[in-house]
């Protein structure tokens, strides 16, 4: 069933890639191919710092429960996971392996491990609730920017959808898991309140966030299609939001039908949409995936290495015997 569901997932994402490219494929190929390499490569730069401000994220968050998570490890496992997570289904795989890395070697169980990952993603998901809040209550201020009447009655539904899910979401917990909720109120009192935490957390996340829609408000800016600033606070973070969908691989087809929808509504093509996207999620991949890379091929010279070492050790040993 699950080789099913990944192999459906995969067609997918291909499938809709296709469909959209296909619809003006030339446009696309053309806009990618004479995007800006400086422009490029500072979106790998930020990429890096996303990274790094994610992975103190995480090591704050596992500290605040009990889990001590060295920065460097803390770091290598975000690269891995980030990368798992985009070329899986599903979009978590990644964090489901850093839990079990992080935890693996612990004497308390998975539990920690488990809920360090899953609070740290949530402080991230609720900075992102509140940019996308913020950029809807700054629309009406910017009137030479100003969606169409009847988008922005729409658009709206989805920070209230949210909303209303993780209230729900909280007191059917409370209801129907009293003794699981008990517990996880002392967790996300601990890491989102007691001793100044709130400030440390919020802050963390809304500059992770800042890092993803600046890497694609870049992207776009490469392929000739520079974004209002509305659009940084709007159409960006919209756009991301579809990467949750439980569908496809690592957010790809959902987040460029989203932008090939959005990118006309601030006055740009579907072809610049769709580009900026593709862009956007190649350098998102290639941002993470050659330092992990990097990091597992270290780990297993050391590994070989420690290998022969101890090898040589032990016929060492073996002829003063």
């Amino acid at each position: 069933m699950k080789t099913v569901r990944i192999i459906l997932s995969v067609v997918f994402a291909v499938f809709f890639l296709a469909v959209l490219v296909a619809m003006d494929g030339a446009a696309v190929a053309a806009k990618l191919w004479d995007a800006s390499p400086m422009a490029v490569l500072a979106a790998l730069c930020i990429v890096q710092l996303q990274v790094v401000l994610s992975a103190y994220r995480w090591k704050f968050t596992a500290h605040r429960l009990g889990q001590e998570i060295a920065f460097p490890t803390a770091i290598r496992e975000y690269y891995i996971a980030s990368t798992f997570n985009q070329v899986l289904p599903g979009g978590v795989a990644g964090d489901a392996i850093r839990a079990y890395r992080s935890g693996k070697d612990g004497m308390d169980g998975m539990r920690k491990p488990v809920a360090a990952v899953a609070l740290e993603r949530f402080s991230g998901q609720l900075a992102f609730l509140t940019l996308l809040s913020a950029g809807f209550l700054a629309w009406p201020f910017l009137p030479q920017e100003a969606m169409p009447a009847e988008f922005s009655q729409a658009i709206w539904l989805a920070p209230v959808v949210a909303l209303t899910a993780i209230i729900g979401g909280v007191f059917i917990a409370a209801a129907f898991f009293p003794r699981k909720f008990a517990q996880y109120r002392r967790h996300l009192a601990e890491v989102f309140w007691h001793r100044g935490a709130f400030i440390r957390q919020f802050l963390t996340s809304l500059l992770v966030v800042a890092t993803y829609v600046a890497t694609f408000a870049i992207a776009s800016a490469a392929v000739g299609a520079t974004l209002p600033l509305i659009g940084l606070l709007t159409v960006i973070p919209l756009c991301l939001l579809t990467m949750i969908i439980p569908v496809g691989v690592g957010g790809w087809g959902t987040r460029e039908a989203a932008a090939a929808l959005l990118w006309p509504v601030i006055g740009l093509s579907s072809a610049a949409g769709v580009s900026a996207s593709i862009l956007y999620g190649a350098i998102s991949l290639v941002g993470v995936a050659v330092p992990a890379a990097l990091f597992l091929v270290h780990a297993t010279i050391r590994d070989l290495m420690g290998a022969k070492a101890a090898k040589r050790l032990h016929v060492k040993d073996s002829s003063l015997a």
